[in-house]
């Protein structure tokens, strides 16, 4: 009866800590994550890889990772990117989505169809390539807008990697 006792036990220390692991490994994010560019052929998003800092949490890796975005691949790399002065000013996450509150120049720039796609695909792709994240919603200046200043992307419904 004893030794039934120490096996149940260690059985259900091993189901413990086997559910601990998997769990925590889910959502973890390694030392680099990948951040998406867009080129200039507005359809093909390139990844490179960026460092990432002490804070692993979701939220602060996916306000790093759209920070990453705003400021463009490498100099020399072409690539469509988000106006020059766009800020984030924040990123909730919550369940699978995560909500990115610009300000700035994306504010105001009429880019055009082709800059938006390819900005806001980059973003996406970004924040979907997350453990965890399926959808991206956007705000802007803390503000849910049916699209963006140039009309041309619709923002009234979370952004999927589908969508684009």
């Amino acid at each position: 009866m004893r030794a039934l006792l120490v096996l149940a036990l260690v059985a259900i220390a091993v189901y413990a800590g086997y559910r601990f692991l998997s769990g925590r490994s889910a959502g973890a994010v390694g030392d680099t994550i990948a951040v998406y560019y867009c080129k200039l052929d507005g359809q093909t998003v390139v990844p490179w890889r960026v460092s990432l800092g002490p804070a692993r949490d979701r939220r602060s890796v996916a306000f790093y990772a759209t920070a990453q975005v705003l400021a463009g691949p490498p100099s020399g790399v072409e690539a469509v990117r988000f106006p020059a002065g766009t800020v984030v000013t924040s990123v909730d996450v919550t369940g699978a989505t995560a909500t990115v509150d610009l300000s700035g120049a994306v504010a105001s720039s009429g880019g055009g169809s082709f800059a938006e796609t390819g900005e806001f695909k980059a973003l996406v792709w970004t924040l979907t390539a997350l453990p965890g994240i399926d959808a991206v919603a956007v705000r802007i200046g803390g503000k849910t807008l049916p699209t963006l200043p140039g009309g041309h992307l619709e923002l009234d419904a979370p952004l999927k990697r589908s969508d684009f």
